[in-house]
Formats: structure tokens, sequence, C-alpha cells
């Protein structure tokens, strides 16, 4: 069978493919493969610039070609490593054999025992997967929430002068403006941002158990913490964690989880709100023809796109989450549960993506609904009593909040008039009634 998007398992590879193609630049299995090449290759030429003795008289010319190895890296490539694999029955030492036949290939035999020297497998592992996390970031996901946070900043800005009933615990509160509620958003998401941009991208680099043994052995003189932490962070930019055991501890790795979770949820938030301003009217929705809300009623238009993305962005938090509990557990030294749940990564930033467009999508859907807005402050004339009772307190007058209570806490409606007839009742001079007569819902909205 042929894999496309109708019989694919995962609605990622099949319904959403052409939304989060993308992410198979960094978490597809050729992906994986391309990014250990990509480790191995700056490894072997970092052991040339020590220089190693065997490797002194390294050609450094030949660099570009040895880069080459990755940056022209094919799906026939790739095809080549994992029939490679289906005899070693381990990946990344399919890779070292390939690298080899590509030494062979280039003349450079007596180099080729240099490739993969003194490393176990996670030294490539944890560092090509944190490195095709750091990529995926800034390369789709940085990018991508932050046309979103710009939409948000927009709409911020268009309505900070609709004011806006509140609710809280859903009952009239004191009134507000749209703008301002929107932008409490905005500021949540960049401040989780800022934290999130803060965690390294951490990687193990330090052989089979993390203490550098066989390289040790073999160079006994040779500094090879001090050439790890280099040849991890200036060769990869990545974060040098040490001492380790066999694997990375995966603790800066659960943090980024930890924090993209933090900003999905962030975002739920938004979208329930939104999905209950377009119920209660405030948002209108503009209509693409032929579109259909409901196969049984015709006058629907359903918010789908804040539903969509609340669903997707549920889903990834799942992911997230386990990936951040699970990761920082391995037993003694190592176990191999960190393999198959790594290979997930792409899983959650996908579901991520698709529920960022859906959002983005939505909110350019909106068309704002000012009369419902006007209505609903009208109706409820008695969200001012905040207002008056606090000035009644600067004016030290006699229980002020009893008497507000008194007259809003009954079942009669109270309204502009109502309002008015009892600030007339009021023991208060015609200058402070005067100042109490001029505030409204409308008005009563802060800074």
């Amino acid at each position: 069978m042929t894999l496309n998007s109708l019989n694919a398992i995962s609605p990622i590879d099949g319904r959403y493919r052409g939304k989060v193609e993308q992410f198979a630049n960094f978490f597809s299995e050729k992906a994986l493969i391309n990014y250990r090449v990509k480790v191995e290759i700056e490894y072997f030429i970092a052991l040339c610039e020590i220089p190693l003795p065997q490797l002194a008289n390294f050609d450094e010319n030949l660099y570009p070609s040895l880069r080459e190895i990755y940056t022209d890296f094919t799906d026939a490539d790739a095809q080549q490593i994992k029939d490679i694999e289906k005899v070693t029955n381990h990946d990344v030492k399919a890779v070292e054999y390939f690298i080899k036949e590509k030494f062979d290939a280039l003349n450079l035999t007596t180099s080729k025992e240099f490739i993969h020297f003194g490393l176990t497998s996670q030294d490539i592992n944890n560092t090509a997967v944190p490195l095709s996390l750091k990529d995926a970031l800034n390369e789709v996901y940085y990018p991508q929430l932050e046309e979103l946070v710009a939409k948000l900043t927009s709409l911020a800005d268009d309505w900070k002068d609709i004011s806006m009933l509140a609710r809280t615990h859903g009952q009239p509160a004191s009134p507000t403006r749209l703008g301002k509620e929107i932008y409490v958003f905005v500021e949540r998401i960049n401040q989780q941002l800022k934290l999130l941009k803060m965690i390294p991208h951490a990687a193990k680099f330090g052989g089979a158990t993390g203490n550098y043994n066989a390289h040790k052995v073999a160079y006994p003189n040779n500094d090879w913490k001090a050439f790890g932490t280099n040849f991890v962070e200036n060769s990869l930019g990545l974060h040098h964690s040490f001492p380790t055991t066999q694997i990375e501890h995966y603790d800066h790795l659960a943090g980024i989880f930890d924090g993209l979770k933090r900003i999905n949820t962030i975002l739920i938030d938004l979208d329930r709100d939104i999905w209950t301003y377009v119920s209660t009217d405030y948002f209108k929705q503009k209509i693409k023809k032929g579109e259909i809300g409901s196969s049984a009623m015709p006058h629907k238009v359903n918010p789908i796109d804040f539903e969509n993305s609340e669903g997707n962005l549920g889903i990834a938090n799942a992911f997230f989450e386990h990936l951040a509990a699970k990761l920082p557990i391995s037993r003694l030294q190592r176990d191999l549960t960190d393999s198959t749940v790594l290979r997930n990564i792409g899983v959650p930033l996908a579901h991520t993506s698709i529920a960022f467009s859906s959002t983005l999508k939505g909110l350019n859907k909106l068309l704002i609904n000012k009369e419902k807005f006007a209505e609903d402050l009208e109706n409820n004339w008695a969200v001012v009593a905040e207002a008056i009772q606090t000035i009644l307190r600067r004016e030290a007058y006699p229980n002020p909040y009893e008497a507000l209570k008194g007259l809003t806490r009954t079942n009669e409606k109270i309204t502009q008039k109502s309002m008015a007839d009892f600030i007339e009742t009021l023991a208060i001079s015609d200058e402070i009634k005067a100042e109490l007569r001029v505030i409204t819902p409308s008005n009563f909205t802060g800074i």
C-alpha cells in the first residue's frame, strides 16, 4: 500500500499533512538520520581540529566535501542507511557504516575509523534530537506563534475603545474594554515565550557512560571534557550537559515541553473565551460562499476554528505532559524507553501548529457586533454600584456598601432611571451627586 492522506493512520500524516509537512524536515525518520549524519561529520572534523596525531595531516580543504554528506542528504541516502540497519539492527551503527562508505569513495579509508571514535549511540542521538528541536522551534514554531501574537496585538489595539460587560463567575461584573481583555492573552503568551526561550537546548556528549572512558584511555593527555563542551556548544550550538550517565538528563527538554504546554493552555483559554463571545453574539463570523455550518440547520455558522484549535491543543498537551514526565526518568545509567518516546516529539508540535493556524483563521473571520456590547451594558446598570459605593466611601458616607447592596440585590431590574433616583435619595452634596450621575456602564472601565 502506498501511503497517502486517505490511508494514513495519524491525521497529521493524513488529513492535516499539508498544514504540517514542514515538520518533516526536523522530525521524520529521514530528518533524524540526517541530523545524526551531521553530528558524526562535525565530530570527525572536530577531532581533526584538535588535531589527533593520526589526523594531523588531514586536508582541511576536504571539509566542504565531508559536510556535503549531510547538506546534500537525499532520500536515497536515507534508504541506504535503512538498508544497512536491516543487517546491523542498530540505527546509529548503520549511520556510521554509511559514512565510512562515503569516506571510501573520497579515498579517505585510512581516516574512517575516527568516525564515531570513542562514542556511544546516545552521543549522537542526544545531540541530533535537541538540534532538530531547536531548529524546528526557530524555523517553524516561533514564527507561527509570533504571527498569532501579532494578530492578537492588532485586535487589542483595534478594540481598545470597545466597552464591554465583564463576567466573573458567569455573572455581570465591573465593565472592562474588549481590547484590554485580548491584550491579557498577548501578555500571558509573551511572558511564557520569554521563559521558554531561556531554557537551554541541552545535549549529552561523553561516551558510553558519560565519562569519556574510551577517549581517555586512547589519549590520556587530552582534555576531553573541554573538547566535548567546545564541540557541543560551539560546533553544534547546544548546551553541554556534564556530568551525565549514558544519556542526557532531559530535564531541560522537559522544561521546554512544559513551556510549550503552558502556552497551549493559554491558547485553550483564549479559544474558549472567543467561543463564548461568539455564542453570546458579541461576534459574528465572516461567511464563506458555499460553506456549510450544519448538515441539518441551514442558518448555522459555527465557531469551528476555535473548536478545532482547542481539540488539537489538548492532544498536544497530553503528549507534552507525558514527554516531560517520562524522559527525565531512566533506570540506572540508562534504559531504552527514551528512544521510542523521543521519536514522537514532532507529534505534539504538529498538533500545536494545526491549532495555531485554526485560531488565526478564526480570529480573521470575526466581525464585531458593537450593538450587542452596548445592549448588554445598558441592561446591566447594577454594575455601576461598585463605582458609587466607592465614591461614597471616599466621602465617609455611612454604610455605603450596604446601601448599594439593598438597592441592587433585588429581583427588580436596575436601570439608568432607578440608579439616578437612588442617587437623589443620598444625603450628599449636589457636587458629589453630579459626579455620580455621569458614571455609566460604558465609561466605568478603569485604565
